[in-house]
C-alpha cells in the first residue's frame, strides 16, 4: 500500500516537472530571444532558435496533455490512504495543489505572452 502511494506521488511530481519542462521548450523559440536580449545578450546566434517554431503547437499540445494528466493523477478520488502517508496528509496535498495551479498559470502565461506583447508595444 505504502509503495503504491509513494509511485502516485513520483508519478504526479514527474508530471510537475516535465509539464513545465516541455512548456519553456516550447516557449523558447519567442521569448528566448527576447529574454536574452533583456539581458545584454546579442548577436546573429539569437536568430538560430528559429528552428523550433515549426514545432510549437506539437509542444503546447504535449504540454497541455502532461498537466491534464497530472491534474487527473492529483485530483482523482484516492481509493485508501494509510495513516501518516503522504496523500493522507491534506497540507501536502494542498502544496502540490498550490504548485499544480502555479506551473499552469505559468504554462499559460508563456503561451499567450507572444500573442498578446504587441498590444502593448509602443510605435
Amino acid at each position: 500500500m505504502q509503495d503504491d502511494l509513494a509511485i502516485e506521488t513520483r508519478k504526479i511530481k514527474t508530471g510537475l516537472f516535465a509539464g513545465g519542462a516541455v512548456a519553456i521548450f516550447a516557449s523558447a523559440c519567442c521569448l528566448g530571444p527576447l529574454v536574452l536580449i533583456l539581458l545584454g545578450a546579442g548577436g546573429a546566434w539569437i536568430s538560430t532558435l528559429s528552428w523550433l517554431y515549426p514545432i510549437k503547437p506539437y509542444l503546447i499540445s504535449a504540454t497541455y496533455l502532461i498537466l491534464g494528466w497530472t491534474g487527473y493523477q492529483l485530483y482523482r478520488p484516492k481509493k485508501s490512504c494509510a495513516i501518516g502517508s503522504l496523500c493522507a496528509s491534506p497540507k501536502y496535498m494542498k502544496w502540490l495543489r498550490i504548485i499544480f495551479a502555479s506551473i499552469s498559470v505559468l504554462v499559460s502565461v508563456l503561451f499567450l505572452l507572444p500573442e498578446i506583447l504587441p498590444y502593448f508595444l509602443l510605435d
